[in-house]
Formats: structure tokens, C-alpha cells, sequence
């Protein structure tokens, strides 16, 4: 992943939900190309964010047992406004499901009171392993890693 949408988690309840935040700094180098005029967080980075939200209750939920979780289905995506520079978003997941290998949420990133993006998405949950033994020690490392960006973000 290239780019890293959380700051902080304010709250897990493992299984359930998670509340994340997002400190929107002008320095990050996607805004030098996203209305360089007038720049905003991508509504796609806002939906990211959420994921990676999700992703991370996920992991804590299943005790980091995937290396790879990424997103299967979006729907239901609203955006109601921009996000600025200087904002921070709070971002809110709650899990409708968390299974072996797949998961679903409902999501929403908000200013303050004021939503920002909702969304209900799908998650699906593997490791590399699965298809070719030889990739074992690859999702250990991206475990390892997943589990210190755990680590500073909070938890």
C-alpha cells in the first residue's frame, strides 16, 4: 500500500467496530495533483481510509492471521462533501460480518457532526501462502509489518 490513511485508532472493539482518524496535511503528495488550486482529499482516499479502518479491525478480530485483505466490494459510496487541508477526518466502521475469509462494513468518514463519505463495502481475507506454499515467509513479513504499524497507530 502506498499510502498509509490513518493516523490514530480512538476506539476498537474487536469483532465489532473501529474509529480511526485522518489528519489531512497539505504536505501529502497527492494534493499537489488533485486541484493544486483547490486541494482535497480524493473522495477514492476517502473510501480508502475506511478500508484500511476496516482492514485493521480485521486483522486485530482474527489475531493477524492474513497477510492480505483487500477490497471486494464498494456500494452504496455517498459523498456528501470536501475535505480540506488542515481537517481531520474521523472515521467510523462497523463490522456486519467478520468470517474466515471474507467481511462486510458500513462505513463513514465525518468533519466534526457533518459526514463526509458513507459507504457498506466487502472485504476478503488471505494469505499468499494459500496458492503457493514458496509465499509463506512473504505473508509472515507483511504480517510482522502490519502488526507494528498496529503497534503505532495505537493499539
Amino acid at each position: 500500500m502506498r499510502f498509509i490513511l490513518l493516523d490514530r485508532v480512538t476506539e476498537i472493539i474487536p469483532g465489532r467496530k473501529i474509529s480511526t482518524l485522518k489528519n489531512l496535511s497539505l504536505a501529502e503528495e497527492y494534493l499537489a495533483d488533485h486541484f493544486p488550486a483547490f486541494p482535497v482529499l480524493p473522495g477514492v482516499l476517502m473510501i480508502e481510509a475506511l478500508v484500511q479502518s476496516a482492514a485493521l479491525l480485521v486483522r486485530v478480530t482474527s489475531d493477524f492471521a492474513h497477510s492480505m485483505i483487500v477490497l471486494s466490494q464498494a456500494r452504496n459510496v455517498k459523498y456528501k462533501s470536501f475535505v480540506k487541508p488542515g481537517n481531520t477526518l474521523s472515521l467510523f466502521v462497523e463490522a456486519k460480518s467478520i468470517d474466515e475469509k471474507e467481511s462486510s462494513f458500513a462505513g463513514r468518514a465525518c468533519l466534526g457532526q457533518q459526514e463526509m463519505v458513507t459507504a457498506r463495502f466487502q472485504l476478503r481475507h488471505f494469505n499468499l501462502a494459500d496458492d503457493d506454499k514458496t509465499m509463506a515467509s512473504l505473508d509472515k513479513h507483511i504480517i510482522d509489518v502490519m502488526k507494528n504499524q498496529a503497534q503505532l497507530l495505537g493499539i
